[in-house]
C-alpha cells in the first residue's frame, strides 16, 4: 500500500511515495534492467516486508518562524528555504520525536536557530542515529559556536523527556559550508558513539562514520555480497572504501586474510576498535586512498583474490579502476547505490578482461528512486 506524505511536492526526496510498494519495485526493476541488462541477466529486486520508517540516520536543518518558534526540516527541492517536517514516513519515529523535543526546548533556553544569510544564531542542525538491534541512540547537536550556554541543564532537560538517549554530542560547524558536520566536537553525555549489530558482528558508529541507513536490507545486501564472493577460507580479500569495516569484518569469517582500506580517519579508528571488539584477528586497516594503495600492491607484485568495493554515488574514478586492473583479482564484488555510474564502471572493467556473472538489485531506499545493486565480476581465463 502507499501512504500520503504532506511534504511530497516541496521535499522531492521520496519520488515514489505515492505509489503502492509493488509498483515501486516494478519501476526500479525496469530502470535497473534498462541500464544493466546489456551486461547480463538482472535478478528480481529484493524488496522489504515493511518499507516504512527504516532510516536509522535522521538529519534536520534547524529553523524558526516569525513568532520565535523553532522547528527542524529539510531544504525545499532546489532551494535553501527550510520546509518544516515534524515526522517522516521513512525515518525512525523515535528520532523524529527527539528532534521535535530539542526544538521545543530551544525557546526556554534562549537558543536561536542559525541563519545562513546573516550568520547569526546558534543551533544549525540536529542529527540522530539509532541502533536497530541495540536500541542505542545518539543525538548530535551541530552549533555555530563552541560556547554552549547552559549545556548541562539542556542535556538534563532533553534526557528527562527521552531517557532512551544513550549519548549526546555537540559538533561545532562555524564555516559557511553545505557540509553538516564540522571538525571539532565535544561529548556532552555518554560515550560519544553508539553500537549496532550487523550480520552477527557489533559495530561502533560515531557521528562522522558512514553506516548504511537501512539496517534490515543491509544484512540482505551484505549476505548476498558474501555469497557472490564464494569464499572458501583461504582467500586474500581487499575491502575498498571500507568505512567502519562492515563488509570486511563480515567477510573475515570466510576468508584467509582481509585488507581494509579507507581514507576517512574517523572511520578507520572505529574500524580498528570494531575488529578488536569482535576478536577479528585476520584483518588489517589502512588509512589511504584505495586506488593508490592497490597501485602500490601491484607494483610490489602482491596479489588479491577478491576485492569488495562500495564506492559513493559518483562511482569509482578511472584511477581506482585502473589500479584494480593492475592488481588482477580473480573476483570483484561491486556494491553500488547508483546504477548509472555502475553501468559506466562495468563498461570499463568488461572491456579489460572481466565479465559480469551476477546482478542483484536490493531495495535499500523504499519510496525513493534510489537503487542498490550488488554485482559479481570475474576475471576471464586466458
Amino acid at each position: 500500500m502507499s501512504k500520503k506524505c504532506p511534504y511530497e511536492k516541496k521535499c522531492g526526496g521520496c519520488q515514489y511515495i505515492d505509489l503502492p510498494y509493488e509498483e515501486q519495485l516494478k519501476k526500479k526493476q525496469k530502470e535497473t534492467n534498462k541500464l544493466l541488462s546489456s551486461f547480463g541477466k538482472v535478478k528480481p529486486i529484493i524488496g522489504m516486508k515493511d518499507p516504512w520508517h527504516y532510516r536509522n540516520k535522521v538529519h534536520g536543518v534547524v529553523a524558526g518562524d516569525r513568532h520565535g518558534n523553532c522547528f527542524t526540516g529539510i531544504y525545499e527541492n532546489r532551494s535553501h528555504r527550510v520546509i518544516r517536517v515534524d515526522s517522516c514516513l521513512i525515518e525512525n519515529q523515535k528520532a523524529d520525536a527527539i528532534m521535535n523535543t530539542v526544538t521545543s526546548l530551544m525557546k526556554s533556553f534562549k537558543m536561536r536557530p542559525y541563519n545562513e544569510d546573516t550568520g547569526y544564531g546558534f543551533l544549525r542542525h540536529i542529527l540522530v542515529r539509532t541502533g536497530y538491534h541495540t536500541g542505542q541512540i545518539m543525538v548530535v547537536l551541530v552549533t555555530a559556536s563552541p560556547v554552549f550556554p547552559s549545556k548541562n541543564n539542556f542535556v538534563k532537560a532533553l534526557r528527562k523527556e527521552h531517557p532512551e538517549i544513550t549519548t549526546i554530542v555537540a559538533n561545532v560547524n562555524n564555516r559557511n559550508t553545505s557540509m553538516v558536520l564540522g571538525d571539532k566536537q565535544q561529548i556532552l553525555y555518554g560515550k560519544g558513539y553508539i553500537e549496532d549489530v550487523l550480520c552477527g558482528k557489533t559495530f561502533r558508529i560515531s557521528s562522522k562514520s558512514f553506516y548504511q541507513v537501512n539496517p534490515v536490507q543491509t544484512e540482505v545486501l551484505y549476505n548476498k555480497a558474501i555469497e557472490f564472493a564464494g569464499l572458501t577460507g583461504k582467500e586474500r580479500v581487499i575491502d575498498a572504501y571500507s568505512g567502519i569495516g562492515t563488509i570486511g569484518m563480515v567477510a573475515s569469517d570466510h576468508a584467509g586474510e582481509v585488507i581494509s582500506v579507507e581514507l576517512n580517519g574517523d572511520a578507520v579508528r572505529d574500524a580498528v576498535f570494531n575488529a578488536k571488539q569482535n576478536k577479528v584477528k585476520n584483518i588489517r586497516f589502512y588509512k589511504e586512498d584505495a586506488g593508490d594503495f592497490m597501485v602500490k600492491m601491484a607494483s610490489h607484485k602482491e596479489k588479491a583474490d577478491v576485492v569488495f568495493m562500495d564506492p559513493p554515488r559518483a562511482g569509482s574514478d578511472k584511477k581506482f579502476l585502473d589500479s584494480l586492473l593492475r592488481l588482477k583479482p580473480k573476483k570483484i564484488v561491486y556494491i553500488s547505490c547508483n546504477p548509472e555510474t555502475l553501468a559506466r564502471d562495468l563498461k570499463h572493467l568488461t572491456g579489460n578482461g572481466y565479465s559480469v556473472r551476477q546482478i542483484q538489485p536490493v531495495d535499500m531506499f523504499p519510496s525513493t528512486g534510489h537503487i542498490e545493486t550488488v554485482v559479481l565480476i570475474q576475471r576471464k581465463t586466458m
